[in-house]
């Protein structure tokens, strides 16, 4: 078995050719894909975060919202930029969107990605101390968002509080039990993935990552996933981790369908730079018809590691569409796969 969900970019622009014209169209119909999704029988519903572009950014009043109108799906993020955040007030969001969840969030974080703007989390009033990278900054942040969730008191109560206090040190609140195994942290890296690891969190990994070897990028995400494993498990962790792995995978089963993704030409890697000095590999896109896309996905080294796939989608041509998308995959293909 292995979980499916998707996972929503939240693009949106004021075009005729898009259904998805306004950040209230990206944020309210990213509540019914959820809700929709999960009548399907899917398994999560992941949501992307930028800043300064028109896509989702915020993501803790939209995970709160999908939490109060679902039941059983899986909510989370992948990623959310931890030079942006800050810990304390992160872990509050956190807690109560959870809660209002009843405890189903998955938060994927990282240390970023390439921006719309330069050094914008320098508007957020955040700037790496000296001889530190924003890099560096973005995991000291996490650092301590993943001690802050255990939840143990740390501050020094008032002697005159507005209200009365349980007795010892306080921890912010609302704490949700559990949330902290439920913390992704999305790799680029080999080495960002063992760090990972270390520290006991699960692993997100896209269609992107550091080119370490040469090697295609399904093999190379592969050899990512068993470094993250034997970590784990050098570490000496009690519970099992979980790995997830991004795809933008669609069946062709109609007209539309081909219309759409019948000529992407996106069949094989991609190499590109996401900065001056780091080679990165893109993996390839899937769009076929339903057996031969079984075959093809057989073939994935990233796929077959992993324990849960995030389909991403097409978020601009609209809720009954990507509905539409998730459900091809749950039919025609996770069957055949042994995924279901």
């Amino acid at each position: 078995m292995k979980k499916i969900g998707f996972l929503s970019f939240g693009h949106w622009t004021p075009s005729s050719q898009s259904q998805t014209r306004s950040a209230a169209d990206a944020l309210l119909q990213s509540i019914d894909l959820a809700v929709a999704a999960e009548s399907l029988g899917a398994d999560g519903a992941y949501f992307r975060v930028h800043h300064f572009a028109r896509q989702l950014a915020s993501p803790f009043p939209l995970l709160a919202a999908v939490g109060a109108r679902t039941s059983r799906i899986e909510i989370g993020t992948a990623v959310i930029d931890m030079r942006y955040e800050n810990p304390y007030y992160m872990v509050e969001d956190a807690g109560a969107a959870d809660i209002i969840a009843g405890g189903r969030l998955q938060l994927g974080i990282s240390r970023g990605s390439p921006e719309q703007v330069i050094d914008g989390w320098r508007y957020f009033g955040y700037s790496p101390a000296d001889g530190q990278t924003d890099a560096d900054m973005g995991r000291g942040h996490a650092e301590v968002f993943l001690g802050l969730l255990r939840g143990e008191g740390f501050a020094q109560p008032s002697p005159r509080p507005m209200f009365a206090n349980p007795p010892g040190l306080l921890r912010i609140e609302p704490h949700s039990e559990g949330l902290r195994e439920r913390i992704w942290w999305g790799a680029g890296s080999n080495a960002t993935a063992v760090w990972a690891a270390k520290l006991g969190m699960n692993l997100q990994s896209s269609t992107l990552k550091d080119d370490e070897t040469g090697e295609p990028f399904h093999v190379q995400q592969a050899a990512q996933i068993r470094a993250f494993r034997t970590a784990w498990a050098e570490a000496g962790h009690a519970r099992e981790p979980r790995v997830s792995v991004s795809r933008s995978i669609f069946a062709l089963v109609t007209d539309r369908d081909r219309a759409y993704f019948g000529r992407q030409g996106a069949d094989a890697d991609q190499i590109g730079y996401i900065d001056e000095k780091t080679r990165a590999i893109f993996g390839r896109s899937y769009a076929a018809e339903p057996d031969v896309l079984v075959e093809q996905l057989r073939n994935d080294e990233g796929i077959a590691a992993a324990d849960t796939l995030l389909l991403t989608v097409p978020n601009q041509l609209g809720v009954d569409y990507n509905a539409h998308v998730i459900e091809a995959i749950l039919t025609h293909v996770a069957p055949a796969l042994g995924w279901r």
